[in-house]
């Protein structure tokens, strides 16, 4: 291959520019042109296609957000939409694509690869939910701007005797709200993976009120419950409680992304191009068990990532 595409897709996640640099320098390096697509999925139609050199990738490794823009395009699911794209890239002379991007995107790229183009995905989504990895670009990043915001949060909880109920991204899967729940030491985590009880969680509230801690803190996934619902369920059982909600929302998406999400996408961007020039199509690059590995896209999209239920567990007992 002399010539590969490289796009962003759907949510935007901290260190898809490192990835987007890491591909760009190289190909370089590998004597292959890196073809930017904008605007993902609708650059492919459109046909937005604009070559990237090492020095058109400089000051990204920082930066949160994607430099080639992204897009989310339900018409791609369309078949005939995919020819055409697979029409713009053969009329342009590229070869290989790759995608960085999380379910939805990574959908897309499977669709793609099955009309035999060859296409290669990196995972990047703050949900942390594609299949075969542990991880994916933006999770720590995020997880990291959640806990600093509970950090902050507990110091108002503390001081004022209330509960926070603080509400974290997540529709379908409750990894962000795992992680910055246990390491913001949350009293309670609610996660769309398992069920909750309202009634047991304000009966130990009360109980810890009895024992003179006055102040709670809720992390719940927006999939589990949405704060201000539950804000409402823990009024009904206890109308006393000093409640206040904190939505983090797209903050958790954006800023400079952190050293491990600045690395793994560097590594990932390195052998989603080798991957594509070894002959390699239709794989997810991903890591397991600290391992770079290859994943077949099917099973990426189709197989359905489960939440690590000891760590869940480890939380409860932690938050006594």
């Amino acid at each position: 291959m002399k010539r590969i595409a490289l796009l962003t897709s759907g949510g935007d996640a901290s260190g898809m520019n490192a990835a987007i640099r890491s591909v760009v320098r190289v190909g370089y390096v590998r004597g292959v042109e890196v073809i930017g697509v904008y605007s993902g999925y609708k650059g492919l139609l459109n046909a937005d296609f604009h070559p990237l050199l090492p020095r058109d990738v400089s000051g990204i490794l920082e930066r949160g957000g994607t430099i080639l823009r992204t897009s989310r395009v339900p018409e791609f699911k369309e078949k005939e939409n995919q020819l055409k794209a697979i029409e713009n890239l053969k009329a342009a002379e590229i070869e290989g694509l790759i995608v960085i991007g999380g379910n939805g995107s990574q959908s897309g790229n499977y669709a793609l690869s099955e009309t035999g183009f060859p296409t290669i995905g990196i995972a990047s989504t703050i949900d942390n939910d594609l299949w075969g990895t542990d991880y994916t670009i933006g999770f720590d990043t995020a997880v990291n701007t959640a806990i600093n915001a509970i950090d902050k949060i507990r110091d108002a909880a503390v001081s004022h005797g209330r509960t926070f109920i603080v509400e974290v991204m997540g529709r379908e899967a409750g990894f962000i709200a795992l992680d910055a729940g246990l390491g913001g030491g949350a009293d309670f985590i609610l996660v769309p993976e398992i069920p909750f009880n309202i009634e047991k969680i304000v009966e130990n509230m009360r109980e810890a009120f009895r024992k003179n801690k006055m102040h709670h803190l809720i992390v719940c996934a927006e999939g589990a419950i949405h704060g201000r619902d539950l804000e409402k369920e823990i009024k009904k059982y206890m109308p006393e409680a000093d409640t206040r909600v904190s939505v983090l929302g797209y903050i958790q998406r954006g800023g400079p992304p952190t050293r491990f999400d600045r690395i793994l996408a560097s590594q990932l961007g390195e052998h989603a191009v080798d991957a594509l020039l070894g002959g390699e199509k239709g794989k997810l690059v991903g890591i397991k068990d600290n391992k770079i590995t290859l994943i077949p896209l099917k099973d990426a999209v189709t197989k359905r990532k489960t939440l690590n239920e000891e760590l869940y567990r480890l939380a409860e007992e932690v938050s006594v």
